[in-house]
């Protein structure tokens, strides 16, 4: 599935997963990747000194990845920091 991604919704995948506040449900509603696709993608495209420092910090600081574990303050798929992003199948609030 995710070898039919454009460049464009590749590059924001990635940077969703780099996101601690973006959990892996959001990815998979905009762009129908699992939990395991996701790390297939983060495995392929980034250096593996990078890939295993995101691993490391997905599955024990960031919790917010999983929805499961994630605090019930948290509202939103991303930061309030974080500039509107075109191109998204889900509207976004602007800041």
């Amino acid at each position: 599935m995710y070898n039919q991604l454009s460049d464009e919704e590749l590059d924001r995948v990635i940077e969703m997963a780099w996101e601690d506040r973006t959990p892996f449900a959001a990815i998979e509603v905009q762009f129908g990747l699992n939990e395991s696709n996701v790390i297939k993608i983060m495995r392929l495209h980034l250096k593996e000194s990078s890939f295993k420092r995101w691993r490391k910090r997905v599955h024990s600081g960031a919790s917010s990845k999983h929805l499961k574990k994630r605090s019930d303050a948290i509202t939103r798929f991303k930061c309030n920091r974080q500039r509107l992003i075109t191109g998204n199948k889900i509207s976004k609030k602007m800041y």
